[in-house]
């Protein structure tokens, strides 16, 4: 099997310093599990790592898409993997960084989504009945069909509530079905998780709302501006830091308002993602504020994990 790092957990945990430590450590390269970072342009609201960030060492599967492109799950898997065969090939370590937990899983399980129905019609009526009925009803219809499918779902994730419902609709079976059927084929990686958090909740929640307040004074507002101007209809715009600014933009509400509204919006989005890497049974969690050397921890962690027999490095 293939060895394969990743580190992951919520977003301004310290994923990306953590990752080209551990890349400059083992001679590895990033390979990055960001939903968004995927999108040219979009590099503030992102976090996306400055080339000072990334201290040389080469990031894969990001800047690479214009906004206004549409990309699944299934095309990420597919193109990881090309990243990751080309990295083992020159023999370095891969190492999956990124906090879309979904991207993580469905590469690392070697999720097969084969060819997906897409049908526009269908879409578009789910579409106006989201508009009319509002996404707590659409995940009640959801929750009728697959239960367990829409149990992982909040109502405010309404793009994959109206998908799970697109596809059943489409195909008469069910996203969890397809889910379990996707897993058949066992993954080709050995793959070795750590998941970096904090015992203490509100040492997150510090370091998100200093994230903000940095992401300010870089250029966030006019960042957003610009974007909310060229791309105000793509699945892109969804991004935390660009929809909580837009009614600052149409005058509907006060700066400071939409800033407190981004940082809210931000430290909920960080508590799904920790709900949702809790699930992992395999993940290796490190807590910084507990673990004054964490780093060393995690370094133990992989340097371990590589003594073990396997294909690469």
């Amino acid at each position: 099997m293939i060895k394969i790092a990743a580190v992951v957990g919520p977003t301004a945990s310290g994923k990306t310093a953590l990752s080209v430590t551990l890349a400059e450590k083992f001679s590895g390269e990033i390979v990055s599990a960001d939903s968004m970072q995927i999108y040219k342009g979009m590099d503030i609201a992102t976090a996306k790592p400055t080339e000072e960030e990334k201290r040389s060492i080469p990031h894969h599967m990001m800047d690479f898409l214009s906004p206004d492109v549409k990309y699944s799950v299934s095309d990420y898997v597919k193109d990881a993997k090309k990243c990751v065969s080309d990295i083992v090939s020159r023999g370095k370590l891969p190492i999956v960084a990124g906090g879309t937990g979904l991207y993580v899983d469905s590469l690392l399980t070697n999720t097969d989504f084969g060819e997906m129905p897409d049908n526009s019609k269908i879409r578009k009526e789910l579409q106006s009945r989201l508009e009319k009925e509002g996404s707590s009803a659409m995940l009640g219809e959801l929750m009728k069909i697959d239960p367990e499918c829409a149990k992982t779902l909040h109502e405010n994730n309404a793009g994959r509530v109206i998908r799970a419902l697109e596809v059943y609709y489409l195909t008469g079976v069910t996203m969890t079905e397809l889910k379990r059927r996707s897993h058949l084929t066992p993954s080709e990686y050995d793959a070795c998780i750590i998941g970096i958090n904090y015992k203490d909740r509100d040492v997150l929640y510090s370091r998100i709302d200093k994230r903000v307040d940095m992401m300010v004074n870089e250029g966030l507002i006019e960042e957003a501006k610009r974007y909310a101007d060229l791309c105000p209809d793509t699945t892109s715009a969804q991004a935390i830091g660009y929809k909580e600014l837009k009614p600052y933009f149409d005058g509907e509400i006060t700066l400071e308002c939409a800033l407190d509204n981004l940082k809210r919006a931000t430290r909920r989005y960080a508590k799904r993602q920790i709900t949702w890497f809790k699930k992992n049974g395999n993940i290796n969690w490190i807590y910084p504020d507990e673990d004054k050397d964490y780093i060393n921890t995690a370094e133990n962690i992989i340097s371990e994990f590589l003594k073990k027999g396997g294909d690469s490095v």
